[in-house]
């Protein structure tokens, strides 16, 4: 399992693919699905990147779970779009956004951290020669996306506290306990890579 938590072991062709591949394939499907603009097209990527998932082996639950932080977004979205200017181009939008998340979820969920971070890796080396070190960039990397589990986890301890003590309408005390957790975390990585020699 990856550092998020979200990759799935699997044998399809998606799970042999190259990192690279399925990135270049990626932003090519973004970029030529927005660069047309046009409705149907938008609707009809979304419905097949939503039926790549039982093709490549992942359930509903698994869409559901790319989709869902989208859902609040896309509302918005399409009720701006629908005010300012007219509900094909809301569609239109909200399809894009959906296929770009959904294709980027089979990504996430196909792929080990350990070979993104190889292939960013990789990517920076050219920037040796402007004094940038390739290793530091996969670990700063590598960092962040072990933060967001992190933040995660110190957001629903606070709530499951906050609950607990049968504490309600004043949501802004989950604040400060997440704050307090997060920094002990940040202190104990940085006692971690100092052991280790990483300054």
């Amino acid at each position: 399992m990856s550092m998020l938590g979200l990759y799935v072991p699997g044998d399809s062709v998606l799970h042999r693919l190259p990192v690279g591949a399925k990135l270049l394939v990626l932003l090519s499907a973004v970029t030529a699905v927005v660069a047309f603009a046009d409705l149907w097209s938008a609707l009809g990527a979304a419905l097949a990147a939503l039926l790549l998932y039982p093709l490549c082996g992942f359930t509903f639950r698994h869409v559901w779970r790319v989709l869902r932080p989208l859902l609040p977004f896309l509302a918005v979205i399409a009720l701006f779009q629908a005010l300012v200017g007219d509900g094909a181009t809301a569609v239109r939008v909200c399809a894009q956004l959906a296929m770009a998340v959904l294709l980027s979820g089979l990504v996430t969920l196909s792929t080990r951290v350990s070979e993104m971070l190889g292939l960013f890796e990789r990517l920076a080396r050219p920037l040796r020669y402007a004094g940038v070190r390739p290793d530091r960039v996969a670990l700063v990397l590598a960092l962040t996306i072990r933060c967001l589990p992190l933040a995660a986890s110190a957001w629903q301890a606070s709530r499951e506290a906050y609950v607990a003590r049968g504490l309600r309408g004043r949501p802004h005390l989950m604040v400060v306990p997440v704050i307090i957790g997060l920094i002990r975390s940040a202190e104990a990585m940085g006692e971690a890579l100092a052991a280790r020699g990483i300054d």
